[in-house]
């Protein structure tokens, strides 16, 4: 890398104007704030507003992150859908929990969560598979996901395989693919504000409440 690369990294800035936020602007709920932030992140237009980075612990202890798509949201916490058989399931099968971000850069918010990750129940993993479009249900018997593969052309043999396979009927779920949640036990809601003054409000569980508290940024 060259010296006026490494200058223009260091020196390139986004000035974050917004109006801030304050404690009285948030819900009691942080899933309802979630929703209202994410909610308009969806109005803005904004690419696949519901992108979570996902972070785990692998079996060195190191951390290990990737992006998944949630695919609900709700009281319980943050579903996405996988392949059991994947790095990121054998992880979360062996240390359930984790941790999520929602970076929504162009509003210049994120949203942090930690807490235990867990299995969802067939009935949800079938009904949500059911609903994907059918290319996407026979790649999931097709990908030997996080395996070492030949090329390219050795995958969409493995598609081909099971197009024939399930040609003329549904697709069921794979036994090794399904959902996990990740059950949300601290948030931290972040919003940009100038002179890298930002706004960051935390949300933990006591007992059955959520107690609220500014950070400095």
């Amino acid at each position: 890398m060259s010296e006026q690369e490494r200058a223009s990294i260091r020196d390139r800035r986004l000035q974050y104007e917004t109006a801030g936020l304050e404690l009285g602007d948030l819900s009691i709920d942080p899933m309802e704030q979630w929703h209202v932030w994410h909610s308009e992140a969806f109005d803005a237009g904004l690419a696949e507003p519901n992108t979570m980075i996902l972070s785990t612990v692998d079996f060195q202890s190191h951390p290990d992150s990737r992006a998944v798509l949630v695919r609900d949201a709700d009281h319980f916490g943050f579903t996405f859908f996988t392949n059991y058989v994947s790095a990121k399931s054998h992880q979360l099968e062996a240390r359930p929990v984790g941790a999520g971000l929602f970076a929504w850069l162009d509003l210049h918010r994120q949203v942090r969560v930690r807490g235990a990750v867990e299995r969802v129940g067939d009935r949800e993993s079938d009904a949500y598979f059911a609903s994907r479009p059918r290319p996407s249900q026979v790649a999931a018997w097709a990908s030997p996901q996080s395996e070492v593969i030949r090329d390219r052309h050795e995958l969409m043999e493995l598609v081909a395989e099971h197009e024939r396979r399930f040609a003329g009927e549904p697709v069921p779920r794979p036994p090794h693919w399904g959902g996990w949640r990740l059950l949300p036990e601290e948030w931290e809601f972040w919003q940009g504000r100038p002179s890298r003054l930002h706004d960051r409000f935390r949300y933990r569980r006591v007992e059955d409440q959520w107690q609220i508290h500014r950070l400095a940024p």
